[in-house]
């Protein structure tokens, strides 16, 4: 019976806090972990994926957040009873309650990482994005989605190459992973105005028709040598070219050039050329997009198929900083279980900036509590105070240092007494716990 006692004791204690701005985020998902120590994981991983350390791994994450043995994290990835599908659906919930009906860009990309050995599920030798060539690795498709120039995380899927599948696998080609996740997008009540993606899907007729059959705008990449059935009569014919102004992300701006391709008569389906130079086109720099939009493209095209690089360019981050790539597991439903906290983490980050800060309605009554409190978090000197993806990682970072730093020099605290230096740092974690960026919301 004291047993007993013990363990739902255990079982009905709080969660430890961390930090306030992680605690009200994942408080979000709480329900969905019947173990307290469970729930408690969910947050370390979010600090540890969050921090400054460069490799994401468990043994890593559990030195940052001072857990004694990274085998707590690897039992909460690899063996507790929690659902995939339910966090990855809180999660999308989220993010729709806050767009809130607003439209967004959806960019279908792929990426393919290396993979040493035989043993991880789905690994073989095939293309992979990430290093320009057929290497061993593993391939999923991914949708992001795009709103006011951040980029967040949509959902993954691996793609199963013939010779790695399992028992009660079905052999499906990256182009229906694709056509699948604008199906589930579309069923689970997002507001896509238009979508974006490689020539792979590009060149793909039942792709194209996936698009159509949900009446959605497109730009996608063709490859130069795409060809168009044309009556004998008619021919192709290329527009002048007409120089453009492309807006990145930082809204810094470059020259660029932009002319339309003609084959036979004007149809709803337009054919455009986009490059730095159109005297030598240059491979790296040029690109050859086919597009249902109407209007005056010219101005716009150019900005438009741009968004794929943000998505690149935030991918790689999702990669770098917060460690896609750093799992030690071979078993798949392990690694689709990191994945989908390495999407709760990026979203936590995207619903953190200015963009979508300003969609949430508590940011006001946010806002007024941190100035009623007197505490200005952007006077510290690294803070930044640009608005892309990557700004908003650093300045939560800076928020979460100080506990971070204190659970680092913890242990000498116990050899060294120090209790002016305890009562600082509690100061100072608790002046952190004031920031609230506005996204808890419920």
């Amino acid at each position: 019976m004291d047993v007993e006692l013990q363990i739902l004791k255990h079982l009905a204690r709080d969660a430890h806090p961390t930090v306030a701005t992680i605690d009200e985020y994942c408080a979000e998902y709480k329900d969905l972990f019947k173990e307290v120590r469970n729930y408690e994981c969910f947050k370390y991983l979010h600090l540890g994926i969050m921090s400054q350390i460069k490799r994401k791994s468990l043994p890593e994450i559990a030195k940052v957040v001072s857990i004694n043995s990274a085998q707590s994290l690897h039992h909460f990835l690899a063996n507790s009873d929690w659902s995939l599908d339910k966090l990855k659906q809180r999660r999308l919930n989220k993010l729709k309650k806050v767009l809130d009906g607003n439209a967004i860009t959806v960019v279908i990309d792929e990426t393919g990482d290396r993979k040493k050995g035989k043993k991880t599920d789905y690994v073989a030798r095939q293309y992979l994005g990430s290093v320009g060539k057929v290497d061993n690795g593993i391939v999923s498709v991914n949708a992001y989605g795009v709103y006011s120039n951040i980029t967040f995380p949509l959902t993954v899927k691996v793609f199963k190459p013939k010779g790695t599948l399992k028992a009660e696998d079905k052999y499906k080609t990256k182009i229906e992973l694709a056509s699948e996740i604008i199906t589930e997008l579309i069923d689970s009540g997002f507001n896509i105005k238009l979508v974006l993606a490689d020539s792979l899907y590009g060149e793909s007729s039942q792709f194209i028709r996936k698009l159509a059959e949900y009446k959605l705008d497109y730009v996608v990449a063709i490859r130069s040598n795409h060809g168009v059935w044309l009556p004998a009569e008619q021919s192709i014919r290329a527009n002048k070219w007409c120089k453009f102004n492309r807006t990145f992300s930082n809204e810094k701006s470059e020259s660029r050039y932009i002319r339309e391709i003609i084959y036979g008569k004007k149809r709803a389906i337009s054919y455009w050329e986009i490059t730095t130079d159109p005297e030598t086109m240059p491979e790296n720099s040029t690109s050859f997009v086919m597009t249902n939009l109407q209007g005056n493209l010219k101005k716009i095209l150019g900005d438009l198929y741009g968004l794929r690089t943000w998505v690149e360019y935030g991918f790689r981050q999702c990669k770098q900083e917060l460690g896609w790539t750093d799992y030690r597991f071979t078993n798949f439903q392990h690694i689709e279980r990191w994945w989908e906290i390495i999407f709760c983490v990026y979203t936590m980050i995207s619903l953190s900036s200015p963009a979508l800060l300003d969609l949430n309605k508590s940011r006001q009554i946010e806002t007024e509590v941190q100035e009623n409190n007197d505490v200005d978090f952007s006077n510290h000197p690294q803070w930044n105070h640009e608005y892309g993806w990557k700004n908003t990682l650093n300045n939560l970072r800076l928020i979460i240092q100080p506990l971070l730093l204190f659970w680092l020099i913890y242990p000498w605290l116990g050899i060294f007494p120090n209790s002016q230096l305890l009562l600082g740092f509690n100061h100072l974690i608790a002046a952190m716990n004031q920031f609230k960026p506005g996204y808890a919301s419920g």
